[in-house]
């Protein structure tokens, strides 16, 4: 049965790993990369450097008018709201941040769908592939254990996604062929996911996951606060650090 696949690459740690684990498992992957008006564009350039090193086709898709869309954020306008620092654990869960996009995994999900069902209407229509044997995978890695409280980083609403995109779309409602929503790391630690990267042999040390662009990781987010706690819990030392 051959299988189509993109996965949302940002460039850091989580879906580095998901990338890594989705190449062993499609026949044709892209890893697709979003410029969405964030920050800094540290993370786009390391994208990039993942997806060669994994060895996948890479599109980066450039929505930087999300960030006047999806601008109440952190991420999107950090002179307006400032990103968080030094907070505890405790209080990352009590409550959605300031570092949240607006929509911003319905929109790349969308996107991602449209850009897949394009692929596999082709294979379809004008290869003669049967849509009895074909598959259409959308991966993604939001995580709901070690998160920034993210609304769209939860079980529920992928499902709910993926019901919606199925209704949608010409894929299913003509062929019966599903927009599988793969989100293999969605119940693991950060821990977890640090080993399970590892396991894989994925480059975790081309990966960025600091809110802040630099030289260097602020040590200081949230998403740098994660990040240590998860390799320092799963015994191994940060690769993307210097010595």
């Amino acid at each position: 049965m051959p299988s189509y696949g993109v996965s949302l690459l940002s460039g850091g740690l989580d879906s580095t790993t998901v990338t890594a684990l989705a190449k062993g498992k499609t026949d044709h992957l892209t890893a697709l990369t979003f410029h969405y008006g964030q920050s800094h564009s540290k993370e786009v350039e390391c994208a990039a450097e993942v997806a060669r090193s994994i060895g996948v086709a890479q599109e980066l898709m450039d929505i930087s008018f999300l960030g006047k869309v999806a601008w109440y954020s952190a991420l999107t306008n950090p002179d307006r709201f400032p990103v968080p620092t030094d907070r505890e654990a405790a209080q990352m869960g009590n409550s959605i941040p300031i570092t949240y996009v607006p929509l911003r995994n319905t929109i790349f999900l969308s996107l991602a769908a449209a850009y897949l069902e394009s692929q596999v209407l082709h294979a379809i229509e004008l290869e003669n592939v049967s849509p009895h044997d074909v598959q259409a995978l959308i991966y993604m890695a939001p995580n709901a254990i070690d998160y920034s409280g993210y609304p769209d980083c939860r079980p529920e609403f992928f499902d709910k996604m993926g019901e919606s995109l199925g209704y949608g779309s010409k894929l299913w409602t003509e062929y019966h062929v599903p927009l599988q929503i793969e989100i293999p790391i969605i119940e693991m630690s950060k821990a977890d996911i640090v080993k399970f990267g590892v396991e894989l042999g994925a480059p975790l040390e081309l990966t960025w996951s600091c809110y802040q662009g630099g030289e260097t990781p602020c040590g200081r987010c949230d998403s740098c606060i994660l990040r240590a706690n998860g390799f320092k819990d799963a015994g191994y030392p940060d690769p993307a650090l210097p010595d």
